[in-house]
């Protein structure tokens, strides 16, 4: 019968076995994909795999990425990670090539200081003004002008006042009377007329009526305004002269508008001035105006500073250092922050040689050190040398960053 076969019924029939053989073959690689999916009893069940760089795309089976030159990831039916540690691994000799230093996390004082610039101006709360109290006129001026520095008692103008000569010319009479109560009330009668007490002294010295009545500075300091011309009329209770005191001046610093709840009211300064080069002048601020400047965003803190030596003048440029008291807080090298843009970062060191992106929040950075508010605990590792290489191998890898909301990472960078 074998014999009688023709080659047709033989070559049909060795198709027909290659087909069931690929069948099979085909049913058992379908099953072993199926059931690479199904966890084995006391094992974490796996959903899917997954590229970290395209996390929408899912596979029922691990392997290559067909996007990437990397392995697929799982998903665990828990929501676990992977059971292999997270991070970037860089064996010791690439730690020495690549130069990596490393820091710990630590809690220490972390000290408030912040340098902004500020302008000088006169003490608004140190002015005389000098008024006359009763009509009268100009008889003598001295050659003042605003802006000049006169010292307490310098002239500023002569006054010629009616009102004034027939009140002197009684109270003459009354004292020559010998009557003291009736002198007295004469004398005070002059005061109350708006004579200085310092012309009526003068009165009581002469014997004698004085005319013309010599009105001085009060004070020393510079003369903010003066309005008397010689031969003009001045009425009662004009203004003739405004004298701005120099022994303390106002300096005048802009706090940023994000810096400002770090300022308080009695925090100590130091300001610098290029007219004085080395010297640091130390004052303390009095004041929080209560308004911002929408225009730079500023608020501004008034700084009293001693100026006997009349050395600060108005509109002095300064540099000022706002030293306050330091704080508790977690600490890192500032070096050791990656700021993306989008979110801040630090390459945790963890077991093994393998180093982590993790999302952290940061608060104030002074000497050289940032604050840490969320992120990390005291105690942890971070890169402060060579971070930006394996964040860029993280990146290259599909290594996620820990984000602080404890949820999925993100996947841009």
């Amino acid at each position: 019968m074998a014999a009688n076969t023709s080659p047709r019924v033989i070559y049909g029939a060795m198709t027909l076995l290659a087909l069931v053989a690929g069948g099979i073959g085909y049913g058992v690689a379908r099953w072993t994909a199926t059931s690479a999916v199904v966890a084995a009893p006391g094992e974490r069940k796996v959903l899917y795999w997954y590229d970290p760089m395209a996390p929408g795309q899912h596979f029922d089976k691990p392997g290559k990425s067909p996007f990437m030159d990397m392995q697929l990831v799982p998903r665990y039916a828990d929501g676990g990670a992977p059971t292999e540690p997270v991070g970037v691994k860089v064996d010791a000799a690439a730690v020495q090539n690549l130069g990596l230093r490393v820091a710990r996390v630590t809690r220490g004082i972390l000290a408030s200081s912040l340098t902004v610039t500020g302008s000088v101006e006169l003490n608004q709360r140190d002015v005389a003004v000098v008024q006359s109290r009763s009509a009268g006129f100009v008889e003598r001026v001295y050659g003042r002008a605003s802006g000049d520095v006169v010292a307490a008692g310098a002239p500023l103008a002569s006054l010629l006042v009616p009102e004034w000569a027939g009140a002197q010319t009684e109270y003459l009479a009354v004292r020559r009377t010998g009557d003291l109560p009736l002198a007295n009330a004469a004398r005070a009668r002059l005061r109350l007329l708006g004579m200085p007490e310092e012309a009526i002294a003068a009165v009581d010295r002469s014997g004698k009526p004085q005319a013309v009545v010599t009105i001085a500075a009060p004070r020393g300091g510079v003369i903010a305004s003066l309005d008397v011309r010689q031969g003009m009329t001045i009425a009662a209770g004009q203004t003739l002269a405004q004298i701005n005191g120099l022994g303390t001046v106002w300096l005048n610093a802009a706090i940023p508008e994000a810096s400002s709840g770090s300022v308080r009211v009695g925090q100590s300064v130091s300001a610098s001035f290029a007219a004085l080069p080395g010297e640091h002048l130390r004052g303390r601020i009095t004041t929080l105006l209560p308004t911002t400047q929408a225009e730079s965003r500023t608020m501004t803190a008034r700084i009293e500073l001693d100026n006997h030596a009349l050395r600060l003048r108005p509109g002095m440029f300064a540099t000022v250092d706002l030293a306050g008291a330091g704080r508790s807080a977690l600490l890192v090298p500032s070096e050791a922050v990656i700021r993306t843009g989008k979110r801040v970062l630090v390459m945790r060191a963890g077991t093994g040689g393998r180093y982590q992106p993790v999302e952290v929040a940061i608060g104030t950075e002074a000497g050289g050190k940032t604050e840490i508010v969320a992120g990390l605990a005291e105690g942890d590792r971070v890169v402060a040398s060579g971070q930006f290489l394996i964040d860029s191998e993280a990146s290259l890898t599909g290594i996620e960053a820990r984000p602080l909301s404890g949820g999925l990472p993100e996947h841009n960078r």
